[in-house]
């Protein structure tokens, strides 16, 4: 069985390499297409992974956002066109569910993030619809999608792969003696569509902390790369190449994120998170915080910080949501297994 990947966004590389390398080892060959956006290509090759880049991103300009959507998706149909494709899977591509109707194959669409607006044509044109099971049916299918092509997966996102490695970042971490100074830090998604919050909103704070703390700051691009590697920022580290997940969760005291899969990430695996989001909060946040696993701040400063620094104890990772995404792999799995072989 042949498998396109469309990995467009730098999540969906640690979401898929597990799934790719099982797929890969069971006699199936995949196809990985992606674009050059935030971290994405760097770690593809971190991962060693094979792949085609298609397609450019169009920064946060709406009206060129919307005029190469229909350009990427000629390439990547022009691309695929004669490599016979037997299923197509991506979590929040755009353009896959499309690409994959005009070239008559089935399509699995995943996504967690109800406010971009993306999802609505690729959920009239995916075969299979894959959400968390906190995001409601009932608001899918008011858009005029089928319920019986909506399946609700067990958990969040990221526990399809996160459950796999949660025991041994506990056990690095545990080993860990970083007095709780290690602070990470991820910047807000200001080129994303769906963002509409502030942007370098947490310049001040990370400036009256990075005398005290170690303060890594992971930016999303070269414009946030030449934004914090300014002298006001100099005591500092903002790593010219993303970092791996392994190193940052097993070193980190501390994670402050303005975004949404790498906060989430670090809030499951165990890591004291603040959440700095500027915007509406998602359904899968919501629920995270709900179970204490993170807390979300808009206003956060220097004191709070500091405050939750010197009183945060280690913890275990979420065991609920670890069996859940163990639970949703390999439902995912089957869903793309099963429908490639029709």
């Amino acid at each position: 069985m042949k498998i396109w990947f469309d990995l467009s966004n730098s999540p969906h590389i640690n979401m898929f390499f597990d799934l790719i390398k099982e797929l890969e080892s069971e006699g199936n060959e995949i196809i990985i297409t992606a674009r050059p956006l935030a971290n994405t290509i760097d770690l593809l090759n971190q991962k060693k992974l094979d792949f085609t880049v298609i397609g450019e991103h169009y920064g946060k300009n709406i009206f060129k956002k919307i005029a190469g959507y229909p350009i990427r998706i000629f390439q990547l149909a022009n691309f695929l066109k004669n490599q016979q494709i037997d299923i197509a899977v991506s979590q929040s591509s755009f353009h896959s569910p499309i690409v994959a109707k005009l070239l008559g194959i089935p399509s699995i669409y995943t996504n967690d993030n109800e406010h971009a607006w993306g999802n609505k044509p690729s959920f009239y044109f995916a075969t299979k619809i894959l959400i968390p099971e906190n995001l409601s049916i009932d608001k899918i299918i008011g858009w005029g999608i089928s319920r019986n092509k909506v399946i609700q997966y067990p958990g969040v996102k990221e526990g399809i792969y996160l459950w796999s490695k949660s025991k041994e970042i506990y056990k690095n971490r545990l080993n860990m003696n970083h007095k709780k100074n290690n602070i990470y830090i991820r910047p807000e998604p200001q080129t994303a569509q769906y963002y509409k919050g502030k942007v370098n909103f947490l310049d001040e704070t990370i400036i009256n902390l990075q005398h005290d703390f170690n303060i890594t700051i992971l930016p999303r691009d070269n414009e946030q790369m030449i934004h914090y590697t300014n002298e006001k920022f100099k005591y500092c580290l903002v790593p010219e190449k993303p970092l791996s997940f392994e190193s940052i969760a097993s070193n980190c005291s501390v994670f402050i994120g303005a975004g949404g899969s790498m906060t989430r990430e670090m809030a499951i695996i165990g890591i004291p998170t603040i959440s700095v989001y500027q915007d509406k909060l998602l359904a899968v946040d919501q629920y995270i915080i709900s179970k204490g696993l993170m807390t979300h701040d808009a206003n956060i400063n220097a004191k709070k910080i500091q405050n939750i620094i010197y009183n945060i104890e280690k913890r275990n990772p979420a065991q609920e949501l670890m069996i859940k995404g163990e639970k949703a792999y390999i439902l995912l799995k089957s869903e793309i297994v099963n429908l490639g072989k029709k």
